[in-house]
């Protein structure tokens, strides 16, 4: 099978990359991916795939096969970052989710050029918002996980993880969180502070609180101010209103509620000792990977008949957040693994000008037909 894989996959390299170019050129942010989702559908009509598409949303999920054995999901992000590339804010696709795109499309292009739909059940998400952690939510309050069985998921690795060549059967995100947080005070004029109640005030206060919190050294967590906006145009007047936001990280969700408790308790004492009002509100949160060493080992061995026995690495081990782990928290009874793919990217995820080996596109596609092939032939 795997020198079938390898031939189908090589033929179409160029098919391959010219798709990866079509994506990244035609980059949307998250909830806006109206033109991705229209591309996607044509492929799936190509491939006689039924598809369900939502009046109130971008995404689209497909399904196919008339295997009566479990049904096996295959997971791609579509959406772009809304940054600065070159002096120009643009949707920018920083992130690596053209290519998990572009491989999940001909993943399903190889399984069915060898004809699996008549052992399995295959479902493929392509899955909007990542980046706002609410995509995977919203698929999550639609139902459309309740069917399946399985599910694998793709994400391109930095150069600081692995190397292009290499591959990991899982990656272990860490919990994330963002807080906006509001502060209340009272103006006055600035040569009478003392009849005002001034937010820059409860603002420096609480950065102090938030860096004083203290942070088990075993478990890696991270909380720091990432937005803080006060005052007008005016430098005599006292301002009244604030507005702040928190970037928050830990390695497992324990620790995560822990921390954010902590914060809620910190932030509100320091930032209302001087009769200012705080108001906070958790405006997004990703629950830290479950590992499945079942699903892993399924990987690990497609991993190395792919690449050898060198090409497979650990999972890494990263502060960063994925909403692709909302899956398994929701649903119990699904199993389901990320895979990291040695890119050689650089200089880092999100930084405007990443750039990585496309010809990893060409493993990932490999690694994702085989290794859900080997979940059929298993669990059948």
């Amino acid at each position: 099978m795997r020198e079938e894989i390898d031939h189908w996959v090589d033929q179409q390299r160029e098919n391959i990359l010219g798709m990866y170019h079509y994506l990244h050129e035609n980059a949307e942010i998250s909830w806006e991916e109206i033109e991705t989702t229209k591309f996607i559908k044509g492929e799936l009509e190509k491939l006689s795939i039924p598809y369900e598409i939502f009046d109130d949303q971008t995404g689209i999920v497909g399904s196919f096969g008339d295997g009566n054995g479990p049904v096996i999901g295959l997971r791609a992000d579509m959406d772009a970052l809304w940054q600065q590339v070159n002096g120009e804010w643009k949707a920018n696709h920083s992130c690596g989710h053209d290519a998990h795109t572009t491989i999940l499309i001909f993943t399903l292009k190889c399984l069915k050029a060898l004809g699996v739909e008549s052992t399995a059940s295959i479902k493929c998400f392509f899955q909007p918002a990542e980046e706002t952690g609410g995509g995977a939510i919203s698929f999550i309050n639609k139902g459309l996980l309740e069917d399946v069985d399985y599910l694998l998921g793709l994400h391109v690795r930095p150069i600081q993880e692995m190397r292009f060549g290499e591959c990991s059967p899982a990656i272990y995100h860490g919990a994330a969180a963002s807080i906006i947080g509001k502060i209340y005070g009272m103006q006055a004029h600035a040569a009478r502070p003392h009849l005002g109640i001034n937010v820059i005030d409860s603002l420096t206060a609480i950065n102090l609180a938030i860096r004083s919190i203290p942070l088990n050294p075993v478990i890696p967590a991270s909380a720091k101010l990432t937005f803080a906006q006060a005052g007008g145009k005016n430098f005599n007047i006292i301002p009244d209103y604030a507005e702040f936001g928190l970037d928050v990280r830990a390695q497992t969700n324990e620790a995560m509620e822990e921390l954010i408790a902590k914060l809620e308790s910190q932030i509100r004492l320091a930032g209302e000792v001087n009769g200012a009002k705080v108001e906070l509100e958790l405006l997004s949160e990703m629950p830290a990977a479950n590992p499945n060493k079942w699903m892993e080992g399924i990987v690990a061995k497609s991993i190395k008949e792919i690449l050898g026995e060198k090409g497979l690495v650990k999972p890494p081990v990263t502060p960063g957040g994925e909403d692709f782990h909302y899956y398994s928290k929701a649903n119990s009874h699904l199993q389901t693994t990320m895979i990291g793919l040695g890119t050689d990217l650089e200089p880092g995820l999100h930084h405007p000008d990443m750039h990585f080996q496309l010809n990893s596109l060409l493993h990932g596609i490999k690694i994702m037909v085989l290794s859900a092939i080997r979940i059929m032939e298993e669990k059948q």
